[in-house]
């Protein structure tokens, strides 16, 4: 508490009570306080700085009080209701034993006029004090329980993009290596060059989650993945690729269009062909991933948990700022994504420099 509040507030507060009552009381009865006796009136004044500084003493009694036992702040309005009946029932007891008396032994005495004006007087200006002071209260703790609150969500949101995460590296990880395991029978120089590509792979994603980074290195990484894919996909695939140039220097979350990819290898077939679109077009990045499926692929087969894990990671990292489309055909699969990015200013992106200390501590 600074000094002002301390030491001089409770006498104006004082000043103010007396002042305001005396100016009440005149209008009623037509009195001038000016032309009564200066002792009669430096009685009365003394008696209401006095009074000040007792109720705003006791104000902030109550207050210690209050935050040392009643500590719950979630329901605000329960808590100041309290605290203003409490506030109330102690300015009443107060103003009727330090107040009222000396309008008794003044004048004409205790009027009822005085009785009312001096129990509402004070009343009001102590609600009022009561409000001012404790708004920073409240306020503190209602910025407190904001932060701890989406500290918690933070931290959840960060545990369930690692849980995604680590439930994406199995799944991949099987597949490259059976890849590479039926490979070395075969070629065993174009399996060391798989497991390149693979290293690679696994490279990349240890970037973090939370970090962006150019869709010119999302699109390396799918490049690496889709010609370890081949050497496992049939010699009849026909796949189609088509990237707009200007889309490269966007950034994005890593790993957001990995899973699209993975699942058209996974599920093609029928025809036999997979066609891979990107291009960005009103500041929205577009993804589009359609593959060939038998005839009678069931719809539980359609898609897989990369597909799951994918729109739970984007309800994370791009709330309302993105659609995710997934249509099927007797014939055809289709996944449809657009990202709004955030502004160049809002991300964090892994630079190359980035890159190559993780090359180098891979």
């Amino acid at each position: 508490m600074s000094n002002f509040r301390r030491y001089y507030f409770p006498a104006i507060y004082g000043l103010i009570t007396y002042f305001s009552i005396r100016l009440l009381l005149d209008t009623v009865t037509g009195m001038r306080f000016w032309e009564r006796s200066w002792e009669l009136n430096l009685f009365e004044i003394s008696c209401c700085v006095l009074f000040g500084y007792l109720l705003i003493g006791m104000h902030h009694y109550l207050y210690r009080y209050f935050d040392k036992h009643w500590t719950d702040m979630t329901n605000y309005r329960k808590r100041v209701l309290k605290e203003a009946g409490v506030i109330s029932l102690v300015t009443i007891l107060f103003q009727n034993i330090f107040v009222l008396p000396m309008a008794a032994f003044t004048d004409d005495g205790a009027q009822w006029y005085d009785v009312a004006d001096i129990n509402l007087v004070p009343l009001l200006y102590s609600l009022i004090y009561y409000g001012v002071s404790r708004s920073n209260t409240f306020l503190e703790a209602y910025v407190n329980n904001k932060t701890k609150l989406q500290e918690v969500m933070n931290d959840q949101l960060q545990a369930e993009l690692k849980f995604l995460k680590s439930q994406l590296h199995p799944h991949f990880i099987f597949n490259a290596l059976n890849t590479i395991y039926f490979q070395m029978d075969e070629d065993v120089n174009a399996a060391k060059k798989s497991v390149e590509q693979f290293s690679e792979l696994l490279r990349y994603q240890l970037y973090d989650q939370q970090q962006t980074v150019s869709i010119r290195h999302e699109i390396q990484y799918l490049h690496s993945f889709i010609n370890l894919q081949k050497v496992r996909a049939s010699d009849k695939l026909v796949l189609n690729l088509q990237l707009d140039p200007d889309l490269y220097d966007q950034q994005v979350y890593p790993l957001l269009l990995f899973p699209l990819v993975e699942n058209a290898f996974k599920y093609v077939g029928g025809e036999y062909w997979i066609n891979i679109q990107a291009s960005v077009e009103n500041d929205r990045i577009h993804f589009v991933v359609e593959n060939a499926i038998p005839k009678f692929t069931t719809p539980a087969k359609a898609g897989g948990i990369g597909l799951e894990n994918l729109k739970r990671r984007l309800e994370l990292l791009y709330p309302g700022k993105h659609t995710f489309e997934v249509s099927k055909t007797e014939h055809t699969f289709r996944v449809a994504l657009s990202i709004q990015p955030e502004p160049l200013a809002y991300q964090t992106i892994i630079t190359e420099e980035d890159e190559d200390q993780m090359r180098h501590h891979g």
